[in-house]
Protein backbone atom coordinates (compact mmCIF):
# COMPACT_ATOMS: atom_id res chain seq x y z
CA UNK A 1 0.00 0.00 0.00
CA UNK A 2 1.48 3.55 -1.13
CA UNK A 3 -0.01 5.29 1.76
CA UNK A 4 2.04 3.69 4.66
CA UNK A 5 5.49 5.48 4.00
CA UNK A 6 3.41 8.68 3.64
CA UNK A 7 2.49 8.15 7.19
CA UNK A 8 5.45 7.71 8.35
CA UNK A 9 6.79 11.16 7.34
CA UNK A 10 4.03 12.98 8.45
CA UNK A 11 4.76 11.09 11.87
CA UNK A 12 8.24 12.33 11.91
CA UNK A 13 7.17 15.73 10.64
CA UNK A 14 4.58 15.65 13.88
CA UNK A 15 7.95 14.71 16.11
CA UNK A 16 10.32 17.35 14.88
CA UNK A 17 7.74 20.22 15.38
CA UNK A 18 7.03 18.73 18.97
CA UNK A 19 10.35 18.98 19.74
CA UNK A 20 10.96 22.46 18.42
CA UNK A 21 8.33 23.59 20.56
CA UNK A 22 9.54 22.31 23.62
CA UNK A 23 12.86 23.63 23.07
CA UNK A 24 11.37 27.04 22.53
CA UNK A 25 9.13 26.78 25.88
CA UNK A 26 12.39 25.66 27.15
CA UNK A 27 14.54 28.43 26.12
CA UNK A 28 12.16 31.28 26.88
CA UNK A 29 12.23 30.38 30.45
CA UNK A 30 16.04 31.30 30.60
CA UNK A 31 16.30 33.68 27.98
CA UNK A 32 14.98 37.03 27.71
CA UNK A 33 13.79 38.26 23.89
CA UNK A 34 16.17 40.47 22.55
CA UNK A 35 15.57 44.25 22.35
CA UNK A 36 13.22 45.20 19.94
CA UNK A 37 13.80 48.59 17.91
CA UNK A 38 10.91 51.10 18.55
CA UNK A 39 12.25 52.99 15.08
CA UNK A 40 8.28 53.44 13.41
CA UNK A 41 5.76 56.26 14.43
CA UNK A 42 5.94 59.76 15.72
CA UNK A 43 6.62 61.13 18.89
CA UNK A 44 3.25 62.13 20.86
CA UNK A 45 3.30 65.20 23.27
CA UNK A 46 0.36 65.24 25.76
CA UNK A 47 0.05 68.56 27.84
CA UNK A 48 -1.53 68.26 31.21
CA UNK A 49 -1.30 71.19 33.09
CA UNK A 50 -3.90 71.65 36.30
CA UNK A 51 -5.33 69.00 38.70
CA UNK A 52 -5.50 65.62 38.13
CA UNK A 53 -9.18 65.10 37.40
CA UNK A 54 -11.77 62.61 35.59
CA UNK A 55 -11.05 65.26 32.83
CA UNK A 56 -7.79 64.88 32.32
CA UNK A 57 -7.31 61.47 32.92
CA UNK A 58 -9.16 60.41 30.11
CA UNK A 59 -7.91 63.08 27.86
CA UNK A 60 -4.19 61.02 28.76
CA UNK A 61 -5.58 57.81 28.99
CA UNK A 62 -7.34 58.41 25.36
CA UNK A 63 -3.84 59.65 23.79
CA UNK A 64 -1.97 57.05 24.70
CA UNK A 65 -4.31 54.32 23.56
CA UNK A 66 -4.41 56.53 20.38
CA UNK A 67 -0.23 56.27 20.74
CA UNK A 68 -0.82 52.37 20.82
CA UNK A 69 -3.06 51.59 17.81
CA UNK A 70 -0.97 54.24 15.47
CA UNK A 71 2.48 52.37 16.46
CA UNK A 72 4.03 55.56 17.83
CA UNK A 73 7.49 55.21 19.12
CA UNK A 74 7.06 57.48 22.60
CA UNK A 75 4.63 59.54 24.60
CA UNK A 76 5.25 62.40 26.39
CA UNK A 77 3.56 63.35 29.44
CA UNK A 78 4.58 66.83 29.86
CA UNK A 79 3.10 67.19 33.12
CA UNK A 80 2.82 70.61 35.67
CA UNK A 81 0.47 69.49 38.19
CA UNK A 82 -0.31 70.45 41.97
CA UNK A 83 -2.24 67.29 42.27
CA UNK A 84 -5.76 65.84 42.05
CA UNK A 85 -7.53 62.85 42.53
CA UNK A 86 -6.66 59.11 43.58
CA UNK A 87 -9.18 57.76 40.99
CA UNK A 88 -7.72 59.86 38.26
CA UNK A 89 -4.15 59.64 38.77
CA UNK A 90 -4.59 55.98 38.90
CA UNK A 91 -6.55 55.31 35.40
CA UNK A 92 -3.25 57.19 33.78
CA UNK A 93 -1.00 55.26 35.64
CA UNK A 94 -3.41 51.72 34.76
CA UNK A 95 -3.11 53.18 31.04
CA UNK A 96 0.77 53.68 31.38
CA UNK A 97 1.04 50.13 32.69
CA UNK A 98 -0.86 48.65 29.68
CA UNK A 99 1.04 50.51 27.41
CA UNK A 100 2.89 49.00 24.37
CA UNK A 101 4.29 52.16 23.78
CA UNK A 102 7.28 53.56 26.20
CA UNK A 103 5.27 56.79 28.16
CA UNK A 104 8.11 59.60 29.68
CA UNK A 105 6.94 62.03 31.85
CA UNK A 106 8.70 65.36 31.50
CA UNK A 107 8.08 67.66 34.43
CA UNK A 108 8.20 71.35 32.17
CA UNK A 109 8.46 74.15 31.60
CA UNK A 110 10.54 75.55 34.58
CA UNK A 111 8.69 76.76 37.18
CA UNK A 112 6.54 73.62 37.18
CA UNK A 113 5.90 70.48 39.42
CA UNK A 114 4.82 66.91 39.87
CA UNK A 115 3.27 67.62 43.49
CA UNK A 116 1.03 64.83 45.26
CA UNK A 117 -0.81 62.80 41.90
CA UNK A 118 1.56 63.91 39.71
CA UNK A 119 4.51 62.29 41.94
CA UNK A 120 2.77 58.78 41.30
CA UNK A 121 2.53 59.56 37.90
CA UNK A 122 6.00 60.45 37.26
CA UNK A 123 7.78 57.63 39.57
CA UNK A 124 5.13 55.24 37.37
CA UNK A 125 6.35 56.20 33.94
CA UNK A 126 8.98 54.12 31.84
CA UNK A 127 11.13 57.35 31.94
CA UNK A 128 11.23 60.10 33.99
CA UNK A 129 12.66 63.80 33.47
CA UNK A 130 12.55 66.84 34.59
CA UNK A 131 13.61 70.25 33.59
CA UNK A 132 15.83 72.60 35.53
CA UNK A 133 14.03 74.81 38.19
CA UNK A 134 10.98 72.09 38.85
CA UNK A 135 10.28 70.09 41.82
CA UNK A 136 8.41 67.02 42.87
CA UNK A 137 7.03 65.27 45.94
CA UNK A 138 4.48 66.22 48.89
CA UNK A 139 2.49 62.99 47.95
CA UNK A 140 1.03 62.44 51.15
CA UNK A 141 -3.08 61.82 50.67
CA UNK A 142 -5.11 64.03 52.02
CA UNK A 143 -8.66 63.59 53.56
CA UNK A 144 -11.12 63.68 50.53
CA UNK A 145 -14.18 63.28 52.47
CA UNK A 146 -14.22 65.75 55.25
CA UNK A 147 -13.98 64.20 58.65
CA UNK A 148 -12.11 64.61 61.51
CA UNK A 149 -8.48 63.17 60.21
CA UNK A 150 -6.66 62.58 63.69
CA UNK A 151 -8.22 61.59 67.35
CA UNK A 152 -8.21 64.07 70.09
CA UNK A 153 -4.28 63.18 71.33
CA UNK A 154 -3.65 64.57 67.86
CA UNK A 155 -2.30 61.14 66.41
CA UNK A 156 -4.18 59.92 62.88
CA UNK A 157 -7.36 57.98 63.04
CA UNK A 158 -7.25 54.67 62.13
CA UNK A 159 -8.74 55.58 58.69
CA UNK A 160 -5.69 57.86 57.90
CA UNK A 161 -3.33 55.07 58.56
CA UNK A 162 -4.72 52.87 56.36
CA UNK A 163 -5.04 55.47 53.61
CA UNK A 164 -1.54 56.93 54.13
CA UNK A 165 -0.34 53.06 54.50
CA UNK A 166 -2.16 51.93 51.26
CA UNK A 167 -0.23 55.01 49.36
CA UNK A 168 2.85 53.94 50.65
CA UNK A 169 2.67 50.38 49.56
CA UNK A 170 1.48 51.70 46.49
CA UNK A 171 4.18 54.20 45.07
CA UNK A 172 6.74 52.14 46.12
CA UNK A 173 5.67 49.36 44.31
CA UNK A 174 6.01 51.68 41.35
CA UNK A 175 9.25 52.85 42.15
CA UNK A 176 10.44 49.35 42.45
CA UNK A 177 8.76 48.23 39.55
CA UNK A 178 10.95 51.04 37.38
CA UNK A 179 13.99 50.82 39.48
CA UNK A 180 14.24 54.05 41.41
CA UNK A 181 14.32 54.87 44.78
CA UNK A 182 11.74 53.25 46.41
CA UNK A 183 12.49 54.63 50.03
CA UNK A 184 12.40 58.39 48.90
CA UNK A 185 9.15 57.54 47.29
CA UNK A 186 7.30 56.74 50.45
CA UNK A 187 9.33 59.21 52.70
CA UNK A 188 6.84 61.43 49.59
CA UNK A 189 3.95 60.18 51.04
CA UNK A 190 4.96 59.73 54.86
CA UNK A 191 6.25 62.85 55.51
CA UNK A 192 5.30 65.00 51.90
CA UNK A 193 8.77 65.44 51.35
CA UNK A 194 9.76 67.82 48.33
CA UNK A 195 12.64 67.73 46.39
CA UNK A 196 14.49 69.71 43.11
CA UNK A 197 14.74 68.29 39.65
CA UNK A 198 18.76 68.39 40.72
CA UNK A 199 18.07 66.63 43.64
CA UNK A 200 15.61 63.72 42.64
CA UNK A 201 17.80 62.90 39.95
CA UNK A 202 21.16 61.93 42.57
CA UNK A 203 18.86 60.32 44.83
CA UNK A 204 17.83 58.55 41.49
CA UNK A 205 14.10 59.94 41.72
CA UNK A 206 13.94 60.35 38.11
CA UNK A 207 16.16 59.58 35.05
CA UNK A 208 17.26 62.81 33.75
CA UNK A 209 17.30 66.60 33.92
CA UNK A 210 16.57 67.70 30.64
CA UNK A 211 16.69 71.37 29.63
CA UNK A 212 13.98 71.10 26.34
CA UNK A 213 11.76 68.56 24.88
CA UNK A 214 14.09 68.60 21.82
CA UNK A 215 17.48 67.58 24.90
CA UNK A 216 14.93 65.06 26.51
CA UNK A 217 14.44 63.05 22.74
CA UNK A 218 18.22 63.44 22.05
CA UNK A 219 19.62 62.21 25.16
CA UNK A 220 17.07 59.36 25.69
CA UNK A 221 17.63 57.78 21.64
CA UNK A 222 19.11 54.38 21.67
CA UNK A 223 17.58 53.29 25.89
CA UNK A 224 16.61 50.63 26.78
CA UNK A 225 12.85 50.40 28.51
CA UNK A 226 11.65 47.58 29.29
CA UNK A 227 7.81 47.34 29.42
CA UNK A 228 5.13 45.93 31.73
CA UNK A 229 4.71 42.82 29.37
CA UNK A 230 8.30 42.12 29.81
CA UNK A 231 9.02 43.30 26.15
CA UNK A 232 12.89 45.11 26.42
CA UNK A 233 12.65 48.05 23.01
CA UNK A 234 15.27 50.45 21.91
CA UNK A 235 14.09 53.96 22.11
CA UNK A 236 14.84 55.47 18.32
CA UNK A 237 13.54 59.18 19.27
CA UNK A 238 16.11 60.82 17.09
CA UNK A 239 14.54 63.05 14.41
CA UNK A 240 11.07 61.79 15.10
CA UNK A 241 8.33 63.89 14.11
CA UNK A 242 7.31 65.88 17.20
CA UNK A 243 3.59 65.96 17.73
CA UNK A 244 2.01 68.08 20.46
CA UNK A 245 -1.97 67.79 21.49
CA UNK A 246 -4.10 69.58 23.46
CA UNK A 247 -7.71 69.31 24.77
CA UNK A 248 -10.60 69.24 22.50
CA UNK A 249 -12.49 72.65 22.81
CA UNK A 250 -15.26 69.76 24.69
CA UNK A 251 -12.30 68.63 27.29
CA UNK A 252 -11.19 72.45 27.63
CA UNK A 253 -14.91 73.42 29.23
CA UNK A 254 -15.35 70.01 30.87
CA UNK A 255 -11.84 70.78 32.32
CA UNK A 256 -12.72 74.25 33.33
CA UNK A 257 -16.38 73.36 34.99
CA UNK A 258 -14.24 70.95 37.01
CA UNK A 259 -11.94 73.65 38.88
CA UNK A 260 -13.36 74.46 42.57
CA UNK A 261 -13.57 77.93 42.12
CA UNK A 262 -15.20 77.75 38.73
CA UNK A 263 -18.00 74.71 40.01
CA UNK A 264 -18.71 77.22 43.35
CA UNK A 265 -19.28 80.36 41.39
CA UNK A 266 -21.96 77.87 39.09
CA UNK A 267 -23.26 76.76 42.07
CA UNK A 268 -24.25 80.44 43.30
CA UNK A 269 -25.16 81.59 40.03
CA UNK A 270 -27.72 78.61 39.70
CA UNK A 271 -28.93 79.72 43.64
CA UNK A 272 -29.68 83.67 42.43
CA UNK A 273 -30.92 82.32 39.25
CA UNK A 274 -33.34 79.97 40.61
CA UNK A 275 -34.22 82.46 43.55
CA UNK A 276 -35.23 85.06 41.39
CA UNK A 277 -37.10 83.18 38.68
CA UNK A 278 -39.38 81.92 41.84
CA UNK A 279 -40.03 85.12 43.53
CA UNK A 280 -40.76 86.88 40.11
CA UNK A 281 -42.43 84.08 38.02
CA UNK A 282 -42.32 84.95 34.36
CA UNK A 283 -38.85 85.94 33.79
CA UNK A 284 -37.43 83.21 32.28
CA UNK A 285 -34.27 84.13 31.74
CA UNK A 286 -32.75 83.48 35.23
CA UNK A 287 -34.59 80.20 35.44
CA UNK A 288 -32.67 79.09 32.91
CA UNK A 289 -29.54 80.55 33.41
CA UNK A 290 -29.74 79.31 37.47
CA UNK A 291 -31.12 75.81 36.06
CA UNK A 292 -28.52 75.36 33.38
CA UNK A 293 -25.61 76.53 36.07
CA UNK A 294 -26.72 74.08 38.95
CA UNK A 295 -26.71 71.28 36.46
CA UNK A 296 -23.16 71.93 35.62
CA UNK A 297 -21.56 72.58 39.19
CA UNK A 298 -23.63 69.42 40.70
CA UNK A 299 -21.47 67.98 37.32
CA UNK A 300 -18.71 69.30 38.55
CA UNK A 301 -19.20 68.22 42.27
CA UNK A 302 -18.43 64.70 41.72
CA UNK A 303 -15.08 65.11 40.28
CA UNK A 304 -14.15 67.62 43.34
CA UNK A 305 -13.60 65.91 46.44
CA UNK A 306 -16.69 67.34 48.60
CA UNK A 307 -18.28 67.78 52.10
CA UNK A 308 -21.77 66.25 51.76
CA UNK A 309 -22.61 67.98 54.83
CA UNK A 310 -21.40 71.42 53.48
CA UNK A 311 -23.19 70.44 49.99
CA UNK A 312 -26.49 69.77 52.41
CA UNK A 313 -25.78 73.48 53.90
CA UNK A 314 -25.89 75.19 50.82
CA UNK A 315 -28.76 73.77 49.31
CA UNK A 316 -30.77 74.38 52.34
CA UNK A 317 -29.75 78.08 52.15
CA UNK A 318 -31.04 77.70 48.71
CA UNK A 319 -34.87 76.45 50.34
CA UNK A 320 -34.38 79.13 53.33
CA UNK A 321 -34.08 82.05 51.04
CA UNK A 322 -37.28 80.24 48.10
CA UNK A 323 -39.32 80.19 51.58
CA UNK A 324 -38.89 83.60 52.74
CA UNK A 325 -40.76 84.93 49.28
CA UNK A 326 -43.39 83.37 50.55
CA UNK A 327 -43.39 83.17 54.62
CA UNK A 328 -43.02 86.79 55.83
CA UNK A 329 -40.32 86.41 58.66
CA UNK A 330 -39.14 89.58 58.43
CA UNK A 331 -35.60 88.33 57.29
CA UNK A 332 -35.59 85.74 60.12
CA UNK A 333 -35.44 82.87 57.07
CA UNK A 334 -33.15 84.89 55.15
CA UNK A 335 -30.65 85.13 57.88
CA UNK A 336 -30.72 81.68 58.34
CA UNK A 337 -30.08 80.84 54.88
CA UNK A 338 -26.77 82.90 55.22
CA UNK A 339 -25.67 81.01 58.06
CA UNK A 340 -26.09 77.98 56.68
CA UNK A 341 -24.54 79.38 53.25
CA UNK A 342 -21.47 80.09 55.30
CA UNK A 343 -21.00 77.19 57.20
CA UNK A 344 -21.23 75.23 53.49
CA UNK A 345 -19.13 77.13 51.87
CA UNK A 346 -16.24 76.67 54.20
CA UNK A 347 -16.96 73.01 54.66
CA UNK A 348 -18.00 72.50 50.93
CA UNK A 349 -14.05 71.27 50.20
CA UNK A 350 -12.53 69.51 52.79
CA UNK A 351 -8.65 69.09 51.38
CA UNK A 352 -5.06 70.27 52.26
CA UNK A 353 -4.58 70.01 48.54
CA UNK A 354 -4.36 73.93 46.97
CA UNK A 355 -5.48 72.22 43.42
CA UNK A 356 -8.77 70.84 45.14
CA UNK A 357 -9.72 74.21 47.55
CA UNK A 358 -11.89 77.25 46.65
CA UNK A 359 -9.91 80.20 46.34
CA UNK A 360 -10.05 83.39 49.24
CA UNK A 361 -10.43 85.59 46.52
CA UNK A 362 -13.80 83.97 45.38
CA UNK A 363 -14.77 82.79 48.21
CA UNK A 364 -14.94 85.81 50.49
CA UNK A 365 -16.07 88.24 48.22
CA UNK A 366 -19.76 85.77 47.50
CA UNK A 367 -19.86 85.77 51.23
CA UNK A 368 -19.24 88.90 52.09
CA UNK A 369 -22.18 90.03 49.32
CA UNK A 370 -24.60 87.27 50.36
CA UNK A 371 -24.19 88.71 53.96
CA UNK A 372 -24.45 92.40 52.60
CA UNK A 373 -27.81 91.25 50.92
CA UNK A 374 -29.36 89.25 54.33
CA UNK A 375 -28.39 92.70 56.29
CA UNK A 376 -30.22 94.86 53.59
CA UNK A 377 -33.28 92.70 53.85
CA UNK A 378 -33.46 92.93 57.53
CA UNK A 379 -33.01 96.23 57.80
CA UNK A 380 -35.60 97.42 54.73
CA UNK A 381 -38.28 94.62 56.76
CA UNK A 382 -37.46 96.31 59.55
CA UNK A 383 -38.04 99.54 58.79
CA UNK A 384 -41.33 98.91 56.64
CA UNK A 385 -43.01 97.55 59.90
CA UNK A 386 -43.24 100.70 61.34
CA UNK A 387 -44.05 102.62 58.52
CA UNK A 388 -48.30 103.95 57.85
CA UNK A 389 -50.20 102.03 54.82
CA UNK A 390 -50.43 104.36 51.78
CA UNK A 391 -52.38 101.64 50.09
CA UNK A 392 -55.67 99.57 49.83
CA UNK A 393 -58.24 100.35 52.99
CA UNK A 394 -55.64 101.39 55.41
CA UNK A 395 -54.27 103.84 53.37
CA UNK A 396 -57.02 105.96 52.93
CA UNK A 397 -57.51 106.88 56.61
CA UNK A 398 -56.88 109.87 58.02
CA UNK A 399 -56.39 111.29 53.92
CA UNK A 400 -57.50 114.60 53.09
CA UNK A 401 -59.92 115.47 50.28
CA UNK A 402 -63.00 118.20 49.75
CA UNK A 403 -66.48 117.47 49.50
CA UNK A 404 -67.32 116.97 45.05
CA UNK A 405 -71.22 117.60 46.33
CA UNK A 406 -72.89 118.69 49.44
CA UNK A 407 -73.05 115.97 52.19
CA UNK A 408 -76.67 115.76 54.33
CA UNK A 409 -75.51 113.21 55.66
CA UNK A 410 -74.69 111.43 52.41
CA UNK A 411 -72.72 112.50 49.33
CA UNK A 412 -69.63 112.38 47.06
CA UNK A 413 -66.16 113.40 47.85
CA UNK A 414 -62.68 113.82 45.96
CA UNK A 415 -59.77 111.76 47.86
CA UNK A 416 -56.74 110.75 46.22
CA UNK A 417 -58.11 112.32 43.14
CA UNK A 418 -60.72 110.04 43.47
CA UNK A 419 -64.50 110.73 43.24
CA UNK A 420 -66.05 108.17 46.43
CA UNK A 421 -69.66 107.79 48.03
CA UNK A 422 -69.30 109.47 51.38
CA UNK A 423 -71.31 109.84 54.68
CA UNK A 424 -70.96 111.90 57.62
CA UNK A 425 -72.67 112.95 60.82
CA UNK A 426 -74.42 116.06 59.96
CA UNK A 427 -73.93 117.99 57.08
CA UNK A 428 -71.05 119.03 55.01
CA UNK A 429 -71.10 121.79 52.46
CA UNK A 430 -69.67 121.32 48.96
CA UNK A 431 -66.33 122.48 48.66
CA UNK A 432 -65.30 122.08 52.31
CA UNK A 433 -62.33 120.20 53.37
CA UNK A 434 -62.86 116.70 54.93
CA UNK A 435 -60.99 114.21 56.62
CA UNK A 436 -61.59 110.19 56.01
CA UNK A 437 -62.41 108.57 59.14
CA UNK A 438 -63.25 105.23 58.11
CA UNK A 439 -64.48 102.93 54.88
CA UNK A 440 -67.37 100.53 54.78
CA UNK A 441 -67.05 98.83 51.17
CA UNK A 442 -66.74 101.59 49.19
CA UNK A 443 -68.12 104.00 50.99
CA UNK A 444 -66.01 106.28 53.48
CA UNK A 445 -66.80 107.78 56.14
CA UNK A 446 -65.62 111.54 56.43
CA UNK A 447 -66.00 114.46 58.78
CA UNK A 448 -65.65 117.99 58.19
CA UNK A 449 -61.66 119.00 58.61
CA UNK A 450 -60.28 121.44 60.92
Amino acid sequence: MYWKPWMAVFGCGLLLAAGGALAELKGSDTAQPPPQASSSGRVLVVEISGAINPVSAAYTSKHIQAANDAGDALVVLQMDTPGGLDTSMRQIIKAIQASNVPVATYVAPSGSRAASAGTFITIASHIAAMTPGTNIGAAHPVNMMGGQPQDKEGKPSPMEEKVVNDASAYIRSLAEKRGRNAYWAEKAVRQSQSISAEEAKKLGVIDLVAGSLDALLLAIDGREVKLDDGRTVTLDTKNKEVVHLKMTPREEILDVISNPNVAYILMMIGMVGLYFELSNPGLILPGILGGISMILALYAMQTLPINYAGLLLILLAGILFVVELNVPTFGLLSAGGTVSLLLGSIMLIDSDDPAMQISNTVLIPTLAVSIAVTVGALWLATRSAGLKAVSGHEGLVGEHGTAYSKLNPQGKVRVHGEIWQAVCDGSIDKGDAVVVEGLDGLTVKVRKSG
